[in-house]
């Protein structure tokens, strides 16, 4: 008894969630006793379909123990957390005798056994599967308070990871929407003094503020529904030098102080994504790579196969990223020490989101010096043959 309770105890240490530890169970007692076996774990407050591991060598009519009598059966044990079925009682007109599987003070699973009329449970085999339900409940409450704290250090991250985005926010939305204001203030009620030039100055600035503003808006917008597992990812192929040229046409104004070039090993090159994600992606980078270089540097974004992948890379000549930095780039909120033309500090957003959208493409995004100088933004998308019909 004492062998059979130390190997049941070991494997339900092992199994990774209540399902599994109900089927090692299950299967224990399949072992033990030679007959079928039948759980139905709990599910809010009810019972969950039912699991069935017949004996071995030994084929089962399914609907001899899965049937609406014998699950009636087993609800009443999990209301009224007693036995009942065969050889008790109580609806002893069933075919398994059905057993709470008690945890403190609630029934976390109901588990049934076969009874065959001639051949009930010896007294033995009984204490022995009370115990065996005994060590299946321990298993269970544990694995339900290792869920309940992975539910709250979730929440915790969660609560965590709000609080830094409303003082993020709070700080850096007060720079653009001052200006914003300020600057609006001062087309009112000096419009008509002002000379056209210093007007024209004002409305570059009030539209570079509100870009900015909506940039960060559809960020946010972005990361919430990867937060929340609501981002839908329409996936088609793709060619990369439609999307590419999509995306430059949606990049920071100040693109015009910068060369920036595209560079394709194939006009054809095709590539599974979500085109919409896809060109955020690039707009990110490309805007980063405009922001943090110096009026005039170089800016590549290239393509080409790489195996079963397609390998895309923006590449600049600024003033490279420390290889502390690199390390924490793409973690959300984290901001380089670079100095932009601006001042303004972001929000740390944009590569974070580029790398959940990446790897909800399946691929990879990495960043790395770009030699001689400067950095190279990458990442990875599967490859797509192309079809072409003559």
């Amino acid at each position: 008894r004492t062998e059979v309770l130390l190997e049941t105890s070991r494997k339900l240490q092992q199994a990774k969630d209540k399902e599994d530890i109900l089927s090692e169970a299950a299967h224990q007692m399949v072992k033990l006793l030679d007959r079928t076996v039948i759980c139905y774990p709990s599910c809010q407050n009810s019972l969950a379909e039912p699991m069935l591991f017949p004996k071995k060598d030994s084929p089962v009519d399914q609907q001899v123990y899965l049937g609406t009598e014998e699950r009636a059966v087993a609800e009443w044990v999990y209301k009224n957390n007693k036995r009942a079925g065969a050889t008790t009682n109580t609806l002893s007109a069933a075919k398994c005798l059905y057993l709470a599987v008690r945890g403190s003070g609630v029934v976390l699973a109901v588990v049934g056994v076969a009874m065959d009329r001639e051949t009930p449970l010896e007294a033995f085999e009984k204490n022995l599967l009370i115990a065996m339900l005994g060590e299946c409940a321990l298993a269970l409450e544990k694995e339900e308070m290792n869920e309940t704290q992975k539910q709250i250090s979730i929440q915790m991250q969660q609560e965590q990871l709000r609080a830094n985005l409303l003082r993020a926010i709070s700080h850096d939305l007060r720079t653009p929407l001052t200006s914003i204001s300020g600057n609006a203030g001062i087309l009112m009620g000096n419009s008509k003094v002002l000379s056209e030039e210093k007007k024209q100055g004002l409305y570059t600035d009030i539209y570079d503020d509100s870009m900015w503003l909506i940039n960060l808006v559809e960020n946010l917008l972005s990361i919430t529904r990867i937060d929340n597992g609501t981002l839908n990812i329409n996936m088609h192929p793709e060619l990369l030098e439609e999307v590419i040229a999509e995306s430059l046409l949606h990049i920071n104004r100040n693109s015009t102080e910068h060369f920036i070039e595209t560079i394709l090993d194939d006009e054809l090159l095709m590539a599974k994504m979500d085109s919409r994600l896809i060109i955020q992606v690039i707009i990110n980078i490309v805007d980063n790579a405009i922001k943090y270089t110096q009026p005039g540097s170089h800016i590549t974004v290239s393509a080409k196969k790489d195996g079963e992948y397609v390998l895309v890379e923006i590449a600049d000549d600024g003033s490279g990223i420390s290889d502390e930095s690199k390390e924490k780039l793409f973690d959300m909120f984290y901001t380089a020490d670079n100095i932009r033309g601006d001042g303004r500090r972001g929000l740390g957003l944009g590569l974070s989101l580029c790398k959940s959208i990446i790897l909800a493409h399946g691929g990879t995004i990495y960043v790395k010096d770009n030699i001689p100088q400067g950095t190279v933004f990458g990442f990875t998308l599967q490859a797509e043959e192309v079809n072409v019909h003559e």
